[in-house]
């Protein structure tokens, strides 16, 4: 059994940020004229859409790894899989959060996993993540051997 899962930005952050960027551009246009406004919305839209992707949070599961990002873990060293919902979740990126773990979030995922490791070569305690599939993710994780 493998799992992957691809987080992006959702539709009302793209909103938000071309909202943004054309304010940007409308005070543009008053102080300079249409020209530089049109190039600083292309410039803007250009970067917006380069960072969408490169911030797009990948998470793989396959026979004998877990991939989140850059990172990658033998899934022998994962003991447990917490699954977080919206309160919980919230509480663990706060007040629980302990800094010496390894973090890749995404503020508009509300749900999440804590994975405890169990190496004790590796001082991180457990890995928080967003997934918005929590049960799929942690069967894949226990289950594709």
């Amino acid at each position: 059994m493998t799992f992957t899962e691809v987080i992006r930005w959702p539709i009302w952050l793209w909103g938000f940020l071309l909202f943004l960027a054309a304010s940007l551009s409308l005070s543009i246009w008053a102080a300079f004229g249409i020209a530089p406004a049109l190039w600083a919305m292309l410039a803007q839209i250009i970067l917006l859409a380069i960072t969408s992707v490169s911030s797009a949070l990948k998470i793989s599961i396959d026979e004998t790894h877990l991939r989140i990002g850059r990172a990658k873990i033998e899934k022998s060293f994962i003991r447990q899989v917490v699954l977080l919902d919206q309160k919980e979740m919230a509480i663990a990126r706060g007040a629980q959060l302990d800094p010496a773990a390894y973090l890749e979030i995404r503020f508009w995922v509300n749900s999440g996993a804590r994975l405890i490791l169990q190496d004790d070569r590796d001082p991180t305690p457990y890995w928080l993540i967003s997934t918005k599939k929590g049960t799929a993710f942690s069967q894949a994780l226990f289950h594709s051997n």
